[in-house]
């Protein structure tokens, strides 16, 4: 039997809890984690606050294959990523060597002074990994199964890039949508039904609104393609119940 993976995300960040900064990663990372068979199980939200940090860490990294975390890497004081996560894990937090050279050469290749805010970007757990940065060149950061990455959009996607194919993944899930042209009140019972039925399943509802009617798009999803099927056909056979008996 295929190894179930699983994974967490933890987005740090002031600007995201006061609504200022719109998150556009979360959506982003589980495509991406469906995509490659690995199931993203839960998603935090947290202030630029050490402790809160680490308390997510630490809860996550145990419970799940995988922790992701975007945000708090850049320049400025407020950016205790690095920081947090060392102490999550019981090492220092340094400047790394290998970032230091990357970074100096960009700047100085830019005509840039490089500055000790610049610098802060260059630090990371004592034996983390880089996570490569096609676009800005300061690296992110692993260590352990907890991958550290930027919160702008387009350099966390890059990020990610760089990480999925050195990620274990598990067997993806399979789905089938099913339009349903009852609303969930009408259908709450006999789906419950066919959901204990068919364990091996995971029946989602989701109402929908367009053009002055309500309408309920059922979807149905496994790892198995028998299981898959058994479940749509149940589902099949509830909706044609529902309108034999209208």
């Amino acid at each position: 039997m295929t190894e179930t993976v699983t994974a967490a995300m933890i987005v740090i960040g002031d600007e995201i809890l006061s609504g200022r900064t719109k998150d556009r990663n979360i959506g982003h990372l589980a495509e991406m984690m469906t995509a490659v068979g690995i199931d993203l199980k839960e998603v935090r939200i947290v202030a630029d606050d050490e402790d809160a940090i680490v308390e997510a860490v630490n809860a996550l990294r145990e419970r799940y294959t995988y922790v992701f975390t975007t945000g708090g890497i850049g320049p400025t004081h407020d950016d205790i990523t690095a920081d947090s996560v060392s102490k999550a894990l019981g090492v220092p937090c340094e400047h790394d060597e290998k970032a230091m050279a990357l970074l100096a050469e960009h700047y100085a290749r830019r005509g840039m002074e490089f500055t000790e805010a610049r610098q802060r970007m260059a630090r990371m757990p004592r034996g983390a990994e880089h996570i490569d940065n096609r676009i800005s060149i300061a690296p992110g950061f692993h260590i352990g199964n907890v991958y550290v990455m930027a919160g702008v959009p387009a350099i966390f996607q890059a990020m990610l890039d760089a990480v999925v194919p050195t990620l274990k993944t598990g067997q993806k899930l399979l789905s089938v949508a099913i339009t349903c042209p009852y609303g969930e009140g009408v259908i709450g019972g006999p789906l419950a039904e066919i959901q204990k039925a068919h364990p091996d399943t995971i029946i989602g509802s989701y109402p929908k609104y367009r053009d002055g009617s309500f309408w309920t798009e059922l979807v149905v999803r496994s790892r198995s393609q028998e299981a898959l099927d058994a479940g749509r056909v149940a589902v099949e056979a509830m909706l044609k119940d529902l309108a034999h008996a209208t």
